[in-house]
């Protein structure tokens, strides 16, 4: 094994102080040190590959520059971005990124968060699991700073970055209103979580503010354990009896691609037997025969913001910050209007 370059080494091979050195890597007292003795520290440095120690660098300043990142699902499309735009704005603050999958599981979440701690990162990003909400509190007690993204709990005061779940679907909903389409149904998932509940609440307002009567069985909630089968059976009932909806919103990517799954099979005419909005943006949307109007998700300014307030957490400790983000609806030929009712319908 090849002897790992020292400060010392430097240090020799310029004919300088070790502290002198130290300065100039660690770039301490710029001023009052000599530009070309500090060029040359450098030169040197790098002919001899230093690599700092940032072990016991972080033994000095107890910060190891790293943060951990805990995804719902890293395969997601939605996950998978968000993680690269978060590692990319931590890189440019000089920080590493560690990542981990919950998998929607609390417990998984849990693991996570002890390992991520064990190896000392100095803050978290958490895209909380149903069932997380004592393990965010304990987080709070221990003082252990970190910052919920996309998911929170409003009943914990809690830094957060997340999407305005309700205007969101509120849009999307009014649009396909606004298009002609008065049964409208949603495909959603059966959870607890708030951005869940918030966009089945923006759904059912839209509704009611354009005097739709909200009938239940318009509203389907799928198993995230068994989501094939329950997207399915969403399916086949809101596209029988003697009024089938007329429009379908999808909350989320993976329920999006099912029901263009459902779609061909049914060999389902879009938009003229049925409308379709989808949720997040996928390449996959654009490869449908009819590309799809989907609610796009603020993922460039989520990443940034959650990583940077995180960031300002660690330097701040104590703070809270919180944002819901507004989404942009991308209108596409799956909400095309095929008919206006008349108005003396809904006298």
């Amino acid at each position: 094994m090849n002897k790992r370059t020292s400060l010392k080494d430097i240090a020799g091979a310029v004919g300088v102080s070790i502290t002198l050195v130290s300065y100039v890597l660690n770039n301490k007292k710029e001023n009052r040190i000599n530009k070309a003795v500090a060029q040359k520290i450098r030169e040197v440095a790098k002919a001899l590959n230093y690599q700092p120690n940032q072990i016991a660098k972080s033994l000095k300043t107890n910060k190891t520059r790293t943060l951990g990142l805990i995804v719902a699902d890293i395969a997601n499309p939605f996950s998978a971005s968000l993680a690269r735009i978060i590692e990319d704005e931590a890189d440019r603050q000089q920080y590493t990124v560690l990542f981990g999958s919950s998998d929607e599981k609390a417990q998984k979440g849990q693991k996570l968060i002890d390992t991520f701690l064990n190896r000392q990162v100095d803050g978290l990003l958490i895209a909380a699991t149903e069932g997380m909400e004592p393990q965010i509190a304990d987080l709070q007690q221990r003082g252990i700073p970190f910052v919920l993204i996309d998911r929170y709990f409003p009943h914990l005061r809690t830094s957060y970055v997340a999407l305005n779940n309700y205007q969101a679907i509120y849009t999307a909903v009014q649009h396909l209103i606004d298009s002609g389409y008065r049964r409208i149904g949603m495909v959603t998932f059966n959870s607890s979580l708030f951005h869940i509940s918030e966009r089945a609440r923006g759904y059912q307002s839209a509704l009611n503010d354009n005097n739709i009567p909200f009938q239940k069985r318009w509203l389907k909630e799928v198993r995230v354990d068994n989501l094939i089968g329950d997207v399915a059976k969403a399916f086949r009932e809101l596209r029988t009896g003697q009024q089938p909806v007329e429009a379908i919103v999808f909350t989320s990517n993976s329920l999006s691609l099912l029901g263009l799954k459902q779609i061909r099979l049914l060999d389902i005419r879009v938009p003229q037997e049925l409308a379709v909005v989808g949720f997040d943006e996928t390449e996959a949307y654009d490869l449908f025969y009819a590309p799809l109007t989907f609610i796009q998700q603020p993922l460039q300014a989520m990443g940034q913001l959650a990583t940077k307030v995180l960031l300002e957490t660690l330097a701040t400790p104590g703070q809270i910050t919180q944002a819901n983000l507004d989404a942009t609806l991308v209108i596409q030929a799956s909400t095309k209007p095929h008919y206006l009712p008349s108005p003396e319908l809904f006298l």
